[in-house]
C-alpha cells in the first residue's frame, strides 16, 4: 500500500509554526508521511519535535527553502518576531512571496499527495494545482473569527459610524456580538487598498479554489459557527483541534515553542507552592510589545489586585533596555507572590497546572484553545488581528472571561491605554467571587470535551479521519 504524503508550510511566525508542528505529528500518528517546509533559521524550531515522532515509529521530515534578503529586513531576519517596526511587515511579507519558484521545485521533484499551506500563501493555490496537488489552508484562528470578520466585510455595519468608539451589531450570526469601529483593522475601517489588504483579498480567493480550510478547533466548541462556516458561507472546512493535546507527555509540553527563559523545574516547584485556581498567568504572545507606560500600569494594577502571579514580559523595542518601567521595590514586594519570566515560557506547563486559576491573554488564537484546554478562564486584552473577535466568543458566547477594556486595534505595541484600576478590577474578577467560580465551572466542561473530541470517535479524530480517507480515495484512483 503506498504511503499518504503531506506537505505543511506554515507561515514564519511562532504563531503559524506551532500548530502547524502539532497537526504535522498528528497526521504522522495517524500514518501519514509528514514533512515541514521551512527556512534555516526557523528549522530548529522543529527539529525536537520531528525526532520525537520519529522515534516513536512515525514519518517526519524537514525540507529546507532560502529565505530572500531584501533590503530594509535585518540581517538574518526570517521571522516575523525578528521585526523591529510595523513598516518591515509588508517587506516581509514580500520575502514570503518570492518562495514560491523553490516551493513548487519541491511539488514538482516530490509529488506528495496534499499541500497545507498556510493562510498568507494564497500563491500555493495555484502552485499546488499545477501539478493536480490539492492544496488545504491553515488559518490559525477560530470558526467564529472567521465568520464574523467574514459577515463585517461584506455587509460593512460600521459604514455610518463617525467616531472611534461608536458601537455596532455584527450581523447574520447565530449571537448577538457587538464592537466599536477602533477594533477594526484599518484597511477595514477604510477600505484603502494597502499591501496588507491585498494580500488578504488574495488569500480570501484562493481559499475558494483551494480543497478546503483546516480550523484549530472542535465541534463542541463552537458548533455553531462551525455549521455557519460550511453551510452559510460555503467553505469546505475539518475541525481537527485542539491541536495542543497531541502533546501529552512532560517533556513535549516544556519544549513546545522556543527554549523557555525558565527551567521547567523552577516554574513548577514555584507553582507547587500555591494553592489550587489561586495564581494568574499573564502573557501576550510574540508579537505583542508594551511600552514603558503600559508594562508599569500593568504591574501596578497587579499588586493592587493582591493577586498571585506569574508574568512574561517582552518590552516595545523602542524603549531602553533598562527597566525603568517596574515600580521602585516591585519586585522585592512580589518575592513569593509574583513570578516575573524575561522571555518564553513554557505555557503549556503552567496553564495545565492546577495552582492556574486565571490567563490575562492577547486573545491570540494559540493561546486561547490552550487556556480552553486547560481549563482556565481568561482576562481579555486584545491588539490587532482576528483577537478582538476572539475576545467576543471568550466573553460573550461561551462566558468564560472578562474583558480588561482594550479598544484599539494596534499591531505590535500592543494596547498601551489600559489603567491599573481595570487592570485591577479584571484580575479579581477573574479569581475572587461566585461569577468567577461559575465561570470556571463553564471552563471544566469545555477542556472535558476537548479532551473527548480528541480521542477515538470524537468530533475532531472522526473529522481528520474523514479527510485522511478523502486524500487516500485520490491517491488510490491514480
Amino acid at each position: 500500500m503506498v504511503q499518504l504524503q503531506v506537505f505543511f508550510f506554515p507561515f514564519m511566525a511562532h504563531g503559524h509554526m506551532i500548530p502547524i508542528l502539532d497537526m504535522a505529528k498528528l497526521f504522522a500518528s495517524r500514518g501519514v508521511h509528514s514533512t515541514i517546509i521551512t527556512t534555516p533559521l526557523n528549522a530548529p524550531a522543529f527539529a525536537k519535535g520531528v525526532q520525537k515522532s520519529n522515534d516513536l515509529g512515525f514519518q517526519m521530515s524537514v525540507k529546507i527553502l532560502e529565505f530572500p534578503k531584501l533590503d530594509g529586513l535585518p540581517e538574518d531576519c526570517e521571522n516575523v518576531d525578528q521585526i523591529t517596526s510595523p513598516a518591515m511587515f509588508p517587506i516581509f511579507f514580500a520575502a514570503t512571496r518570492i518562495l514560491k519558484d523553490q516551493i513548487e521545485k519541491l511539488l514538482e521533484e516530490y509529488r506528495p499527495n496534499c499541500l497545507v499551506a498556510d493562510l498568507f500563501f494564497p500563491w500555493a493555490t495555484d502552485s499546488a494545482a499545477k501539478f493536480d496537488i490539492p492544496r488545504l489552508v491553515f488559518h490559525g484562528t477560530s470558526f467564529f473569527a472567521s465568520c464574523a470578520g467574514e459577515q463585517v466585510r461584506l455587509h460593512r455595519p460600521f459604514k455610518n459610524l463617525i467616531y472611534e468608539w461608536d458601537e455596532f451589531f455584527v450581523p447574520n450570526l447565530p449571537h448577538k456580538v457587538k464592537l466599536c469601529l477602533s477594533q477594526l483593522p484599518p484597511h477595514v475601517r477604510t477600505e484603502e487598498e494597502t499591501e496588507f489588504a491585498k494580500s488578504l483579498t488574495e488569500a480570501r480567493e484562493s481559499e475558494f479554489r483551494s480543497h478546503g480550510v483546516i480550523v484549530n478547533s472542535f465541534y463542541e466548541l463552537e458548533s455553531e459557527y462551525a455549521d455557519h462556516y460550511r453551510n452559510v458561507l460555503n467553505r469546505r472546512a475539518w475541525h481537527i483541534g485542539p491541536l495542543s493535546l497531541c502533546n501529552r507527555s512532560f517533556e513535549e509540553k516544556a519544549q513546545r515553542g522556543k527554549q523557555a527563559a525558565i527551567t521547567e523545574d523552577e516554574c513548577l516547584k514555584w507553582l507547587n507552592s500555591k494553592n489550587p485556581n489561586s495564581v494568574l498567568y499573564v502573557c501576550f504572545g510574540s508579537v505583542s510589545k508594551f511600552p514603558n507606560k503600559q508594562l508599569h500600569e500593568i504591574a501596578m494594577g497587579l499588586e493592587a489586585s493582591e493577586q498571585q502571579f506569574i508574568w512574561v514580559v517582552r518590552k516595545g523595542t523602542n524603549d531602553k533596555e533598562t527597566e525603568d518601567w517596574m515600580p521602585e521595590g516591585f519586585e522585592e514586594r512580589m518575592i513569593g507572590k509574583g513570578l516575573i519570566i524575561r522571555g518564553w515560557a513554557p505555557q503549556m506547563l503552567i496553564l495545565d497546572h492546577e495552582a492556574i486559576g486565571g490567563f490575562v491573554t492577547h486573545c491570540g488564537w494559540n493561546s486561547t484553545l490552550e487556556s480552553i484546554a486547560a481549563g482556565v478562564p481568561m482576562v481579555t486584552w486584545p491588539s490587532f488581528a482576528e483577537q478582538f473577535y476572539n475576545e467576543k466568543l471568550i466573553t460573550d458566547v461561551l462566558r468564560i472571561g472578562v474583558s480588561v477594556g482594550a479598544k484599539e486595534w494596534v499591531i505590535g505595541t500592543g494596547g498601551g491605554n489600559i489603567k491599573r484600576d481595570a487592570v485591577e478590577t479584571a484580575v479579581r474578577s477573574i479569581i475572587i467571587g461566585e461569577e468567577a467560580e461559575e465561570r470556571r465551572n463553564r471552563c471544566k466542561g469545555l477542556k472535558e470535551m476537548a479532551g473527548k473530541a480528541i480521542e477515538k470517535g470524537g468530533s475532531s479524530y472522526s473529522d481528520l479521519n474523514a479527510l485522511i480517507q478523502e486524500l487516500g480515495s485520490y491517491l488510490s484512483s491514480c
